[in-house]
């Protein structure tokens, strides 16, 4: 319900009902009957709370109509400002569009020559030297063809590489191993010699002035 609906619904003005209360009380009404005086008042009365009773739900429906409309113009507002922000983010991307440059230029790519001598036949046909266009285009797909060799031999390289890192590690712990081995072995050789050398007596020195044969 809107505000313009709701304004043919108002209640009548209280002013004339507060009027005659007045009168009632006047004191152009001392020498009338008090019971018809106090029905007169009585349905005054009535009238006068049926108005504010009326009053009370229009004021209610006028709050309601108007926090109904003010959602509506902040639904409204903010669709304008999704739309604005929409317009704004197109906006930008148009003018990069409109800026974007290629640098297809400045790739170093392989010489028309060279391109000619080592392509596919399928890339370099009459119709695509002839079209410069899609000569570029090849020329292009040509250079990402010889990159991506290049790179997948360079990945096999270096896993020959980290294959050979990894026997050379393997084979370095398998010689230290034997030369530990062999430590231990000749350390214990010198230990058993050196028991030996402490069981057998050595034989005794010749004397170096031995005496002359003969003599007494």
């Amino acid at each position: 319900m809107t505000v313009d609906a709701l304004s043919t619904g108002l209640p009548p003005s209280p002013d004339q009902v507060i009027s005659n209360l007045r009168d009632a009380a006047s004191p152009n009404y001392a020498d009338q009957d008090t019971a018809s005086v106090h029905v007169r008042a009585g349905a005054l009365f009535a009238r006068l709370k049926a108005i504010n009773r009326a009053s009370n739900a229009a004021t209610r429906a006028h709050k309601q109509a108007t926090a109904d409309a003010r959602h509506e113009m902040d639904q409204t507002h903010l669709g304008l400002q999704n739309l604005l922000y929409e317009k704004r983010h197109l906006e930008r991307e148009i003018e990069k569009c409109r800026q974007f440059a290629s640098v297809y230029q400045d790739i170093p790519i392989y010489p028309l020559e060279e391109f000619i001598q080592l392509a596919p036949d399928e890339h370099k046909t009459e119709d695509v030297l002839a079209n410069e266009h899609q000569l570029m285009l090849n020329r292009l797909s040509f250079e990402l063809s010889e990159r991506q060799k290049l790179s997948q031999r360079n990945e096999e390289l270096e896993t020959r590489r980290d294959q050979m890192q990894k026997e050379s590690k393997a084979k370095q712990a398998l010689t230290d191993n034997v030369k530990a081995h062999i430590d231990t072995l000749m350390k214990t050789a010198l230990d058993v010699q050196k028991k030996v050398d402490e069981l057998v007596p050595s034989a005794p020195e010749p004397s170096s002035d031995p005496t002359p044969a003969g003599s007494s």
